[in-house]
């Protein structure tokens, strides 16, 4: 059974519901992304998936079926017309390194956003509040460290849901991490500070931004336990760019003992940590879970946050919680830089954090997150035993360790060729990698149903790539 993975429907949208299931499938039929013969999924799971009444998607296939477009055969469901012809396009996997996307069924790559759950209808509300009550200087132009009552909001909000120690004079808000870390790799030189080190493994995009900004990046390894502060300690470097709660992509947290070890390291070298908390607001397991590791040094760790994964990234907003003596230098630089962050969602979002909404929509995600990993897991368990998932629940996407000797390049290009997106682990490496194959897998875009399926794949085209028949998938429910 095939599930359709494009296929979102907005509730705003002056286009009916069944319009827009109606276009998308088109579209994927024409682009080759659904072939003659595909089987799609009863009525009954789409509208689930897509939380819409099951009519909606009978009308839809109804249509379709008029138009030529899908045909049902008695006793074998709905089916792409087999008589359509298409011609599916040559991918090969540098597309992605070229920004270019190939039209897949099952997307696995990380950081992918779920536009699906956004709060329209509390976004609207908290719109509307700011454009009534908007008086004529909240139109102005924006403090260029954002308005006075968002910087007090994420102080209170931060402080309260993950310990970070600062005042409302010491946030700053930034158009995303990408601009917030563009602003200090600009004011660090100033205080003497040329290199940043970063992980490795780790977004190699990223460090091409740092060289392109003016530092010189320099790698230090990750292992079970989060960064290796002793080889940081040997790099020189004053600077250091870590993902503590959840690393990207081997998705583990920073021991506690490296945590203190990293904050002597700062204290000792006069240097500064910056914090990316990206995925920091999902935390699965049963255990409580880490806190931001800048309330154990406020003074020597820039803490960095963006509403991208909890919201939306088409937002462009974020945040930074400035250590005292970074404030002016950031300030100086900015107003080099431009003039500050838009003020009607900044004052937006701030209706969001004050009443309470914002907090009842993480609730909500984090129980359709927690679902999908668990979906994720049990996928793994059936389709593919020989492998593993690393790192605690956490998180927004997982790294599955292979067993050694798995090619893993042929692994993704045999995904991709059953129409299967994922990213090798050894993508994420500058150098030479001294762990085994891995997959990087995003499972946050994709509902349970997509999740099993789009494993379910992965293990068949394991199976090939390993010289052996898959042995027979267990029935999906």
């Amino acid at each position: 059974m095939s599930w359709l993975p494009s296929i979102e429907v907005s509730r705003v949208s002056g286009e009916s519901l069944t319009a827009q299931i109606q276009r998308v499938l088109k579209r994927e039929i024409t682009e080759g992304v659904l072939h003659p013969g595909t089987r799609l999924p009863p009525s009954r799971r789409l509208a689930d998936d897509l939380d819409v009444s099951r009519s909606v998607v009978v009308e839809a296939y109804g249509q379709l079926i008029a138009e030529g477009y899908l045909e049902a055969v008695q006793g074998s469901g709905t089916r792409v017309a087999r008589h359509l012809a298409t011609t599916p396009a040559a991918v090969v996997p540098t597309l992605l390194d070229e920004g270019r996307v190939p039209a897949v069924r099952w997307d696995l790559r990380s950081g992918r956003a779920n536009v699906s759950h956004f709060p329209y209808r509390e976004w609207l509300a908290g719109y509307q509040r700011v454009l009534q009550t908007a008086r004529q200087g909240d139109l102005d132009y924006p403090p260029l460290s954002g308005v006075p009552r968002l910087r007090e909001e994420l102080a209170r909000h931060l402080g309260r849901v993950r310990g970070v120690r600062t005042a409302p004079g010491q946030v700053m808000v930034v158009s995303g991490f990408a601009h917030g870390l563009g602003l200090l790799c600009a004011a660090l030189p100033g205080l003497g500070i040329g290199e940043l080190a970063m992980e490795e493994p780790g977004l190699l995009r990223q460090r091409e931004f740092v060289l392109e900004a003016g530092m010189r990046p320099r790698g230090v390894p990750v292992d079970e336990d989060g960064l290796d502060v002793e080889a940081l300690a040997r790099t020189g470097a004053r600077a250091v760019l870590v993902t503590p709660f959840h690393q990207f992509p081997t998705g583990v947290a920073l021991s506690a003992e490296r945590r203190a070890a990293l904050v002597r390291w700062a204290r000792d070298v006069d240097g500064y940590v910056i914090e990316d908390d990206y995925d920091g607001d999902f935390w699965f397991e049963r255990r409580s879970r880490p806190l931001a590791l800048q309330r154990h040094a406020p003074d020597r760790v820039v803490y960095a946050g963006t509403a991208s994964k909890t919201l939306v990234p088409g937002l462009r907003l974020g945040w930074l919680a400035v250590p005292g003596p970074l404030l002016a230098p950031l300030e100086r630089v900015r107003a080099r830089r431009d003039l500050g962050s838009d003020s009607l969602t900044q004052f937006a979002f701030a209706e969001l954090l004050g009443s309470g909404a914002y907090d009842r929509h993480m609730r909500r995600l984090r129980g359709r997150y927690r679902l999908r990993r668990d979906t994720l897991v049990e996928a793994v368990r059936r389709f593919l035993p020989q492998a593993r998932l690393d790192g605690p629940a956490a998180g927004l996407h997982a790294y599955l360790r292979l067993p050694r000797g798995t090619d893993e390049a042929a692994l993704v290009a045999a995904a991709l060729r059953r129409s299967v997106l994922v990213r090798g682990g050894r993508d994420l490496h500058g150098r030479p990698p001294g762990t085994g194959p891995a997959l990087v897998l995003g499972y946050t875009a994709l509902p349970r149903s997509g999740l099993t399926e789009a494993v379910r794949v992965l293990g068949a085209a394991y199976s090939e790539v390993a010289g052996r028949a898959a042995p027979a998938p267990a029935r999906i429910a």
